[in-house]
């Protein structure tokens, strides 16, 4: 029994859901819209420029592009290096010099007659640079005393402070000096010769071979002669350089 006066209620339910369904009352209209006066539309990235009141909308297509601002129409605007501004960029000074080097000179003396011999070659510009050899080694001595007698005497107690490996020069432009030893390395030399000061003797670590070469760095046009201007400086050699170093270096002309 209350099985069946369920399924009844559920029924009368139904029938009366159905009733307001079909009977209900239609929806209201909704409110026209209308944009605030001094408000501007948003408008999409892709849309173009609103179509004022009146206007024939066909006449301008919705897709057309749009100026870039304040280049009105017509302006072309240039990527830097695009070309378009019709200025080509100059050419890198460097660019069209040949580059030499000529030497070695042995002497500022030598590299002045140089200097003067390269003039008729219109040079535009000039450098002297100068190249340091690196010793083939490294040695200690005593400058040369007045005579043999006090070169002995010193060499004499060089030996009672108890330094070995030492030779009194006998001749040469060193004589009555007193070498104290070659040595591979400049580190070595400079031990030897502070053990020697702080015994009270006058020791000098010097380099052995080495020399200070002189060059003349030249900047020139593409017809520039190297050959005739090698004999004119009586260069041993003349070399092919980079003319980056010449053009803006310090000093240079």
């Amino acid at each position: 029994m209350p099985a069946r006066a369920l399924i009844v209620l559920l029924v009368i339910l139904n029938l009366g859901l159905a009733t307001w369904w079909l009977l209900r009352p239609a929806p209201p209209a909704p409110m026209p819209w209308s944009q605030p006066e001094g408000v501007p539309r948003l408008r999409l990235l892709g849309e173009g420029p609103p179509v004022p009141a009146g206007a024939d909308a066909s006449a301008a297509p919705a897709d057309a592009p749009m100026d870039p601002p304040g280049t009105g129409e017509g302006t072309v605007i240039a990527a830097p290096g695009d070309g378009t501004s019709g200025d080509a960029p100059a050419p890198s000074p460097a660019s069209a010099l040949r580059c030499t080097s000529f030497g070695p000179y042995p002497d500022a003396a030598a590299v002045a007659r140089a200097r003067t011999a390269l003039q008729p070659f219109a040079p535009a510009h000039v450098r002297v640079r100068d190249e340091v050899e690196a010793p083939r080694g490294w040695r200690v001595v005593i400058e040369p005393r007045p005579d043999r007698a006090a070169a002995d005497a010193l060499a004499l107690r060089i030996r009672e402070a108890g330094f070995d490996d030492l030779l009194v020069v006998a001749s040469g432009e060193d004589a009555n000096g007193i070498a104290l030893g070659r040595y591979g390395s400049e580190s070595s030399a400079r031990r030897r010769e502070a053990s020697l000061r702080e015994a009270g003797f006058p020791a000098l670590a010097q380099p052995i071979g080495g020399a200070t070469s002189h060059w003349l760095d030249l900047a020139a046009g593409p017809g520039f002669d190297a050959a005739a201007a090698a004999r004119a400086t009586e260069a041993g050699q003349a070399l092919a350089v980079d003319c980056a170093g010449i053009v803006d270096a310090p000093g240079a002309r």
